[in-house]
């Protein structure tokens, strides 16, 4: 038998609140929002750590994703933030010598972002200790455990992006 969690005991109090429960699905999305809270924990403690606030840990994360270097509309249409609010952000970057402006390679009327050195050295330092973390827990499925589990999250997810009828 497999050992037992504070989510079995929670189903177990609230089964005969509401008998038509299902326990299968409480205790997926119980451990699911038990397992995020726990991440963003330990993203909180690494941005801490690594002296970074949330949006410039973001705004960093961007860049890295973009191999370094985009166009501020770029930054903002991945963070989802009015573009104008991307010059504060790049702005705050730049001071702390985490980026750059450079001029673009392709539109001379443009400025892209770079990422510095010391740039992808705080991304790495907030990004490696969630890492570790992740892996710590996902080590306890082998891999074809794991990719059975994103396949099955990836199904529910697909769902859930449709619009309900």
């Amino acid at each position: 038998m497999t050992t037992r969690d504070r989510t079995d005991l929670h189903v177990e109090r609230w089964l005969p609140v509401l008998p038509d429960l299902d326990p299968d699905v409480e205790g997926a999305v119980t451990r699911m929002l038990l397992l995020t809270r726990h991440l963003r924990a330990v993203k909180e403690r690494a941005l801490v750590d690594a002296d970074l606030p949330a949006h410039e840990y973001d705004t960093l994360h961007a860049l890295a994703g973009r191999r370094g270097r985009a166009a501020p509309s770029e930054l903002a249409a991945d963070l989802g933030v009015a573009p104008a609010s991307i010059t504060a952000r790049v702005d705050a970057l730049v001071r702390r010598g985490f980026a750059e402006r450079i001029p673009s390679t392709t539109d001379r009327r443009r400025v892209d972002v770079a990422l510095t050195e010391a740039g992808h050295e705080a991304w790495r330092g907030a990004l490696d200790p969630r890492g570790v973390e992740e892996r710590r827990l996902f080590d306890a499925l082998d891999p074809d455990e794991r990719r059975l589990l994103s396949d099955l999250l990836r199904r529910v997810l697909l769902l859930a992006e449709r619009p309900a009828d």
